[in-house]
């Protein structure tokens, strides 16, 4: 990882925030970043096809994010391998299979969660990247799949990828998934959440990292999960109530240093809102990961109303968020 703090003892996968499909994009990564140093963050998951074949630049993202990871979508070993190879060149702190999602697309294209059937294939995939890459090739996966969803099938899996594959690093999110009959927000949500699994994975396997994901809303809930295994992953909270990472870096890695106020956050967002309405950016495209700061806060609804009606209007530039901040009763931003 590029992250050099000496005074950080613990590795940045400690805590990280979920890749997270039309959230977790550049911007978002870089708002993230100003409210934690040390957490590790990911892109939104990113198809082997959209980076070989698409038009775009699929691998763009700003070198303040460090330390972050690209989360890759595929099934053939060798796409892997040349976007893994790509993405190491570009600076990425980590590459990770997506062997988790199951939505119709995903399983369709062959990857995702669907991919826990096939552990000699997520095998084949893990050591091609490895094999290209210095950098570590890490795997997000469920506990399991449709009926396939007992203990020794995990087990299995695990043991399958990190001993064909050399994976040493697994995050685990603690639900099984229902590859039909269930959207992918359901999939979030209908599954129970099974925590003693992934920490009986962690001793079952006491030389893998092991970290879980699901269900996390707060410091507490992680720092109690770090009791077991190696590292949390936070999703929708971190996005919907992004100040809660405003004390990850004291609390989960033990640094000490003073916690921002949500409005120095914002200001600290003016530079780069300007150097990206500069670039063609739409503001609305970087407001929108902001929206939740004052959750719960005097003034939030304010916030988010004036935000929402203003940011994506043609020309649309700071003053908006200005002015959105000025309904903040200040001496309440503490």
């Amino acid at each position: 990882m590029q992250n050099t703090d000496k005074a950080n003892k613990y590795a940045a996968n400690r805590f990280s925030i979920a890749p997270m499909l039309d959230w977790t994009d550049r911007h978002c990564r870089y708002f993230h970043r100003l409210l934690t140093n040390e957490t590790l963050l990911y892109t939104e998951m990113v198809t082997t096809g959209a980076i070989i074949h698409g038009k775009g630049d699929f691998l763009a993202y700003n070198e303040e994010e460090h330390p972050v990871a690209l989360q890759l979508g595929g099934s053939n070993p060798q796409d892997l391998a040349t976007c893994a190879k790509l993405a190491a060149e570009r600076g990425y702190d980590e590459i990770n299979l997506n062997v988790g999602c199951p939505s119709d697309r995903v399983q369709n294209g062959r990857f995702g969660a669907c991919l826990m059937a096939e552990p000699q294939l997520v095998a084949d995939c893990v050591a091609a990247m490895r094999d290209v890459v210095d950098i570590p090739v890490t795997v997000k996966t469920r506990i399991g799949i449709d009926d396939q969803d007992s203990y020794e099938f995990l087990t299995d899996f695990v043991s399958i990828v990190s001993e064909k594959g050399g994976c040493d690093q697994f995050t685990i999110h603690a639900r099984k998934a229902w590859l039909s009959g269930l959207s992918p927000k359901e999939n979030r949500e209908i599954p129970p959440l099974d925590y003693p699994r992934a920490y009986q994975l962690k001793k079952d396997f006491a030389h893998l990292n092991i970290a879980v994901n699901g269900g996390v809303k707060t410091l507490g809930d992680s720092l109690s999960h770090l009791e077991h295994v190696d590292g949390v992953m936070v999703g929708r909270e971190a996005y919907q109530n992004p100040y809660l990472l405003a004390e990850v870096d004291q609390q989960i890695f033990g640094l000490d240093k003073p916690i921002k106020k949500r409005s120095q956050v914002v200001k600290e967002m003016y530079p780069y809102i300007e150097a990206q309405l500069s670039k063609g950016a739409y503001l609305g495209h970087i407001t929108r990961h902001m929206i939740g700061l004052f959750q719960a806060m005097p003034g939030a609804r304010q916030w988010r109303r004036y935000i929402s009606e203003n940011a994506h209007k043609p020309g649309a530039g700071i003053e908006v968020v200005e002015a959105a901040l000025a309904k903040i009763p200040q001496e309440l931003d503490v």
